[in-house]
């Protein structure tokens, strides 16, 4: 009987010991999921809080509203209340596929799996093509989001995989203009397949030059360059959800989560692909000094809006 006891006071003592682990396990994880969304509203009231700052500081800049023709990157999903911007060259591809998802209602697919186009605008719904009231209504009661990049980076990867590599639309609507005026070729091919034979390449300088040139202002605009405030007007917009493109994958929990749809829908996984500062130096070192300052300043309230540092490095003799 002895015995007894004592194995059952063992077996008492194991299971309180048990239960305060358990307790002191949930304790612990509910501390840290409250940490984590603290430390997400701070950075989200950080980057509002950044971007009215320069909107107030440039009010002269941006004193018109956006025409409703322009809000063109703004798509809306009506059962979650949910405007997304999207920005070419800021992961879009993958942040279309949740907003397609979602169309689908629960339970939710894996958006990564999808095989329709998620740039086909048939599987999309379009904020500018609602009637007037409508849009004004949405964009003051709806949960509104956008991510974005640092310029400079995504100037690159705009570069490298719409101009440096050859195709048939980037070929006709740029590349053989910027050949023509840049590239020493007075009369390259206007067909795309001899053009790509003959192994023409625009290179980056050339690509720039574009850009900057007064004299293609207003057809050198395309939405995989162009200045991101200008695709999602920030100060005319008080967006909710500010996501970096360098924070992807945890920022874009973080907004399930605000959404309240975490447990429901995964987020395509994307590889975190940062530009080191030694690679951003050798891109733009090809550039002369005159035309890297110019080149900043057509992006330089893109810089400021969103809180990425002035690359002094390269703008400095």
């Amino acid at each position: 009987m002895k015995l007894s006891g004592q194995l059952l006071g063992l077996c008492t003592h194991g299971l309180f010991v048990s239960i305060c682990l358990i307790m002191l396990i949930s304790y612990v994880t509910d501390m840290s999921v409250m940490v984590k969304a603290r430390r997400m509203r701070q950075r989200q009231e950080e980057r509002r809080q950044q971007i009215n700052k320069t909107c107030n500081s440039n009010k002269q800049r941006f004193f018109e509203e956006p025409n409703p023709d322009l809000l063109n990157h703004l798509l809306v999903d009506d059962a979650h209340c949910l405007i997304y911007c999207y920005v070419p060259k800021v992961a879009c591809s993958n942040l279309k596929k949740i907003m397609v998802t979602l169309k689908t209602g629960p339970p939710y697919g894996d958006p990564s799996l999808l095989t329709t186009t998620v740039h086909d605008s048939e599987n999309l719904t379009f904020l500018k093509d609602l009637p007037k009231h409508e849009i004004t209504a949405k964009l003051k009661h709806y949960t509104k989001f956008l991510f974005v990049r640092d310029p400079f980076v995504r100037l690159i990867s705009a570069y490298r995989n719409k101009i440096e590599v050859p195709q048939r639309y980037f070929y006709e609507r740029y590349s053989r203009n910027i050949l023509r005026l840049y590239g020493n070729q007075p009369n390259p091919p206007a067909d795309f397949n001899l053009a790509r034979a003959s192994k023409l390449k625009v290179s980056f300088d050339n690509f720039i030059q574009y850009l900057l040139d007064p004299q293609t202002k207003g057809k050198s605009d395309d939405e995989h360059w162009k200045q991101m405030n200008k695709v999602c007007f920030p100060c005319h917009i008080q967006y909710d959800f500010i996501g970096h493109q360098e924070d992807m994958n945890e920022d874009s929990e973080d907004l399930l989560e605000m959404l309240k749809l975490r447990n429901e829908i995964r987020v395509p996984q994307s590889p975190v692909i940062r530009t080191s500062y030694e690679s951003l130096v050798q891109w733009y070192t090809t550039l002369p000094l005159n035309t890297r300052r110019k080149l900043y300043n057509r992006y330089e309230m893109d810089f400021e809006l969103f809180g990425y540092s002035r690359p002094d490095g390269l703008l400095e003799s």
